[in-house]
Protein backbone atom coordinates (compact mmCIF):
# COMPACT_ATOMS: atom_id res chain seq x y z
CA UNK A 1 0.00 0.00 0.00
CA UNK A 2 1.32 3.74 -0.03
CA UNK A 3 1.72 5.47 3.37
CA UNK A 4 1.34 9.25 3.78
CA UNK A 5 3.42 11.19 6.42
CA UNK A 6 2.65 14.79 7.49
CA UNK A 7 4.71 17.47 9.06
CA UNK A 8 4.77 21.10 9.85
CA UNK A 9 2.11 21.83 12.22
CA UNK A 10 2.29 23.22 15.53
CA UNK A 11 1.30 26.55 17.23
CA UNK A 12 0.70 29.74 15.90
CA UNK A 13 -0.45 33.36 16.53
CA UNK A 14 -3.34 34.78 14.85
CA UNK A 15 -1.73 36.07 11.65
CA UNK A 16 1.13 33.84 11.40
CA UNK A 17 2.34 31.38 9.26
CA UNK A 18 2.95 27.36 8.67
CA UNK A 19 4.34 25.19 6.05
CA UNK A 20 2.65 21.78 6.33
CA UNK A 21 4.26 18.94 4.00
CA UNK A 22 3.18 15.69 3.63
CA UNK A 23 5.62 12.59 2.06
CA UNK A 24 4.04 9.28 0.08
CA UNK A 25 5.85 6.39 -0.05
CA UNK A 26 5.32 2.63 -1.04
CA UNK A 27 5.86 1.20 -4.51
CA UNK A 28 4.03 3.88 -6.38
CA UNK A 29 3.05 4.25 -10.14
CA UNK A 30 1.25 7.35 -10.08
CA UNK A 31 -0.49 10.01 -8.16
CA UNK A 32 -2.94 11.78 -9.72
CA UNK A 33 -4.41 13.64 -6.71
CA UNK A 34 -3.08 15.29 -3.96
CA UNK A 35 -4.87 17.06 -1.20
CA UNK A 36 -5.30 18.53 2.63
CA UNK A 37 -8.36 18.59 4.30
CA UNK A 38 -8.91 19.52 8.34
CA UNK A 39 -11.06 18.52 10.67
CA UNK A 40 -11.53 20.89 13.92
CA UNK A 41 -13.34 19.35 16.77
CA UNK A 42 -16.98 18.36 16.91
CA UNK A 43 -16.84 19.12 12.95
CA UNK A 44 -16.68 17.39 9.90
CA UNK A 45 -13.36 16.61 7.94
CA UNK A 46 -13.91 19.33 5.37
CA UNK A 47 -11.93 20.05 1.70
CA UNK A 48 -8.90 22.75 2.57
CA UNK A 49 -6.78 22.26 -1.14
CA UNK A 50 -6.27 19.03 -3.74
CA UNK A 51 -3.82 19.21 -6.45
CA UNK A 52 -4.15 17.23 -9.54
CA UNK A 53 -1.12 15.58 -11.81
CA UNK A 54 -2.40 18.15 -14.32
CA UNK A 55 -4.48 21.31 -14.30
CA UNK A 56 -5.67 23.80 -11.64
CA UNK A 57 -5.57 23.49 -8.38
CA UNK A 58 -8.81 24.14 -6.10
CA UNK A 59 -9.11 25.63 -3.05
CA UNK A 60 -12.13 25.94 -0.32
CA UNK A 61 -13.72 29.42 -0.60
CA UNK A 62 -12.25 30.42 2.88
CA UNK A 63 -8.66 30.00 2.61
CA UNK A 64 -8.56 31.18 -1.26
CA UNK A 65 -5.51 34.03 -1.40
CA UNK A 66 -4.50 33.09 1.81
CA UNK A 67 -3.22 29.40 1.60
CA UNK A 68 -1.34 27.93 -1.56
CA UNK A 69 -1.21 23.93 -1.98
CA UNK A 70 1.51 22.82 -3.99
CA UNK A 71 3.29 19.50 -4.86
CA UNK A 72 6.61 18.24 -5.45
CA UNK A 73 6.26 14.70 -8.09
CA UNK A 74 9.70 13.92 -7.64
CA UNK A 75 9.67 13.22 -4.48
CA UNK A 76 5.49 12.12 -4.09
CA UNK A 77 5.15 15.28 -1.53
CA UNK A 78 2.31 18.02 -1.13
CA UNK A 79 2.82 21.16 0.78
CA UNK A 80 0.19 23.13 2.04
CA UNK A 81 1.32 27.39 2.74
CA UNK A 82 -0.88 29.19 4.93
CA UNK A 83 -0.58 32.25 5.67
CA UNK A 84 -2.92 34.60 8.21
CA UNK A 85 -3.71 32.14 9.52
CA UNK A 86 -7.33 32.68 11.83
CA UNK A 87 -8.04 31.12 15.63
CA UNK A 88 -10.91 29.28 14.11
CA UNK A 89 -8.80 26.92 11.69
CA UNK A 90 -7.49 25.28 14.60
CA UNK A 91 -7.86 21.46 13.25
CA UNK A 92 -6.05 18.54 12.68
CA UNK A 93 -4.78 18.83 9.07
CA UNK A 94 -5.07 15.69 7.02
CA UNK A 95 -3.42 15.01 3.97
CA UNK A 96 -4.95 12.61 0.68
CA UNK A 97 -3.76 11.18 -2.15
CA UNK A 98 -4.81 9.01 -4.91
CA UNK A 99 -3.44 7.21 -7.75
CA UNK A 100 -2.20 3.52 -8.48
CA UNK A 101 0.92 1.53 -6.92
CA UNK A 102 2.51 -2.10 -7.54
CA UNK A 103 0.99 -4.58 -5.55
CA UNK A 104 2.07 -8.40 -5.35
CA UNK A 105 -0.87 -9.47 -8.03
CA UNK A 106 -0.52 -5.87 -10.41
CA UNK A 107 -1.41 -2.46 -10.82
CA UNK A 108 -3.97 -1.09 -8.49
CA UNK A 109 -5.46 1.74 -6.95
CA UNK A 110 -5.03 3.62 -4.20
CA UNK A 111 -6.90 6.00 -1.80
CA UNK A 112 -4.43 7.13 1.03
CA UNK A 113 -4.95 9.33 4.23
CA UNK A 114 -2.04 10.41 6.76
CA UNK A 115 -2.32 10.12 10.24
CA UNK A 116 -2.88 13.60 10.38
CA UNK A 117 -0.94 17.06 11.94
CA UNK A 118 -2.08 19.29 14.68
CA UNK A 119 -2.60 23.13 13.91
CA UNK A 120 -3.19 25.84 16.73
CA UNK A 121 -4.00 29.24 15.96
CA UNK A 122 -4.05 31.29 19.00
CA UNK A 123 -5.93 34.63 19.23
Amino acid sequence: QVQLVESGGGLVQAGGSLRLSCAASGRILSISAMGWYRQAPGKQRELVAVIPSAGSTNYADSVKGRFTISRDNAKNTVYLQMNSLKPEETAVYYCNAEGHYFSATGVKAFASWGQGTQVTVSS
